[in-house]
């Protein structure tokens, strides 16, 4: 973590917004103990692995979701003993985890959602399957199709009925509207913090946006501290050598924890890069 401050990264003053990238310097942690809270209240787990999956309705159901792509170099080789290896990274990393349990919130999930985004993700859920609980959830694959929402809306009612029937819960609509504001609230902080990168000289670099993210969504630390960020961000400039660097958007998929080289060198040549709109 790089230090905005010029303190110690290890103990950043409470009036400064490092107190925010200190919080999510050590989000893993910060997760990894609220998803034991949640697994001790009685509450479900579920992992995901794309953005896909409408988180509102396993929050409607009690539950927490969970981000499970890999983001290790150091898994790809035992995950080349079952997989091609041309595979791409992301997937070779998450099922390494798999093999190796060693993704402490994939140990911890009660149940898999799969979505279908590529070949190499189904390969991936069919042999992570043989051994956990896993829902499949077919993306159209033509997407412009007639036929293709009438199919997504029939995948997300599968969905809704599994998730009711594994964990005995009724998702109603009043516990639904309240997992999606809860959800928007998330979006709309990250939204705001991404629009602090419009300004002349940024208050923080796109490596530093990038590290406000949470592998659990809308966990009550990381809302907070996205709310702590705005306000001691807002109407703040960063060192005036950013006003006069290259601008680089970043985009594709989201970039998973622990993943962040391609920006690491994007901003040490050139930077502030902008990265959320992936």
């Amino acid at each position: 973590m790089s230090n905005c401050c010029g303190t110690s990264d290890n103990n950043p003053p409470t009036d400064s917004p490092c107190e925010a990238f200190g919080w999510f310097g050590d989000m893993v942690s910060h997760c990894i103990d609220y998803a034991a809270e949640v697994k001790a209240a009685g509450r479900p787990v579920v992992g995901i692995m794309c953005e896909y999956t409408p988180r509102e309705l396993i929050l409607a159901a009690g539950g927490v979701t969970t981000c499970l792509c890999g983001g290790s170099a150091e898994m790809v080789g035992t995950a080349e003993e079952d997989l091609p290896a041309n595979l791409c990274p992301l997937i070779k990393s998450t099922y390494g985890y798999h093999t190796q349990k060693a993704n402490p919130f994939l140990e911890t999930a009660d149940l898999l959602v799969a979505e279908t985004t590529c070949d190499g993700k189904k390969k991936m859920y069919e042999l992570m399957g043989q051994t956990r609980r896993m829902h499949v959830l077919e993306l159209p694959q033509k997407p412009d199709a007639t036929e293709a929402m009438t199919h997504w809306k029939a995948e997300i009612r599968k969905l809704k009925e599994a998730l009711e029937e594994i964990f005995t819960v009724e998702i109603t609509d009043a516990k639904l509207r309240n997992a999606i504001k809860l959800m928007n609230r998330q979006r709309s902080l990250k939204r705001q913090l991404a629009e602090l990168m419009q300004a002349d000289a940024p208050p923080l670099t796109g490596r530093q946006l990038l590290d406000f993210q949470s592998i659990i969504a809308s966990i009550p630390g990381a809302l907070e501290h996205y709310e702590l960020a705005i306000e001691q961000m807002t109407d703040k400039s960063g060192p005036d050598e950013y006003a006069n660097r290259v601008r680089v958007m970043m985009t594709g998929v989201p970039v998973p924890h622990g993943a962040h080289r391609v920006l690491d060198l994007i901003e040490d040549a050139r930077g502030p890069a902008v990265p959320r709109e992936n």
